[in-house]
């Protein structure tokens, strides 16, 4: 916090200072026992009719009210990560972008329209990296004729947490009434551990969802759509984990025991749709299969990873956080007002 030269809290934020990351502390409660105060550190998005709106690094949005303030500053952007690579938001979006490409897309400005047939939010979403070219109820207007067109919902796709993310827009998103439907968190971490940690554990590589691989994805009945986005990427690998002849875990996919799919794309190595039958669990299966396509993306002159997690999933979490990988920054869908949703 800021103190005057007497000693006291100091308020040095004014509404210039949108768009900035700030620290301020605020009274919560006042009572016999002392007054108690909040302190909350993010990017102040708006300062309207007497309220603050700040955004922290999760997404959250926190308003606070101006007669509460006791103190405040502009803060410097959070320390670089000093463990794994280094990388900016925009780098590790548009690497995201191409590893799980629509079937259908168009430029609207800087932003990326994407559509799959509803086949998770990822490929039926707005990737806005820049100026639309139209000032923003314009460009939403758009976007909703646009997916509407499609008999899709609209989705935009937003980041929080790291320098160069999108706190502002979020914050007007919200305030058209645009509904936050899903948070998670993208990870990165150095290659070269992962592919250290298991040896051949019979682990099969293939560059083709086949219909072993596809007994054991989460998402049933995939379409000829789902298996183009699937497919798509600079350089697609599939892992497949046989199980027992004839075998058939508690999670169906006959005797397939864990898969994993990675798309390698220049010094970067993504993972996903890692996924072991329930009665295989606590075998390394994940971790085999992570180290099987981790060294193949070695192989191929990566030395970088990513994946994506959800806030609330603590088991893929502390199998993530064991491997090396650690926290880049938080990604959200939020979709157009008074429209039905779509699995991610």
């Amino acid at each position: 916090m800021e103190f005057s030269a007497a000693g006291r809290l100091e308020v040095r934020i004014t509404t210039a200072d949108v768009g900035k990351r700030v620290s301020v502390r605020r009274l919560s409660e006042a009572g016999a026992a002392g007054e108690k105060f909040t302190d909350t550190v993010g990017v102040l998005t708006s300062w309207t009719d007497g309220v603050l709106l700040i955004t922290r690094k999760s997404g959250e949005s926190v308003s606070v009210a101006e007669s509460a303030l006791v103190a405040g500053k502009v803060v410097p952007p959070a320390p670089a990560r000093r463990r794994g690579p280094a990388a900016s938001y925009e780098e590790l979006a548009r690497v995201a972008a191409r590893s799980w490409r629509p079937v259908e897309s168009e430029r609207l400005g800087a932003w990326e329209l994407r559509a799959a047939g509803g086949f998770t939010r990822r490929a039926n979403s707005v990737l806005p990296l820049g100026d639309p070219g139209l000032p923003l109820d314009e460009a939403l207007t758009a976007v909703r004729r646009w997916y509407g067109e499609r008999g899709l919902p609209a989705y935009v796709q937003t980041a929080t947490g790291a320098a160069g993310t999108q706190e502002l827009l979020c914050a007007e998103l919200e305030r058209r009434g645009w509904v936050r439907e899903v948070t998670a968190e993208v990870w990165t971490g150095p290659l070269a551990p992962v592919a250290d940690l298991a040896g051949d554990t019979g682990v099969v590589l293939s560059r083709e969802a086949d219909e072993t691989w596809l007994a054991r994805y989460q998402r049933k009945g995939v379409s000829e759509v789902a298996l183009r986005v699937l497919e798509s990427g600079p350089s697609v690998w599939f892992a497949t984990v046989p199980g027992a002849e004839g075998a058939d875990g508690a999670g169906g996919g006959g005797g397939v025991a864990a898969i994993g799919r990675c798309v390698v794309d220049g010094r970067w190595a993504s993972f996903a749709a890692v996924e072991v039958d329930p009665a295989q669990r606590r075998r390394g299966l994940a971790t085999a299969v992570m180290a099987a396509l981790a060294r193949r993306a070695l192989d191929e002159g990566a030395s970088a990873a990513w994946l994506q997690v959800e806030t609330d999933n603590a088991g893929a979490r502390a199998l993530y956080a064991g491997m090396g990988f650690a926290a880049h920054h938080s990604y959200h869908h939020y979709r157009e007002p008074a429209a039905a949703g779509t699995d991610r």
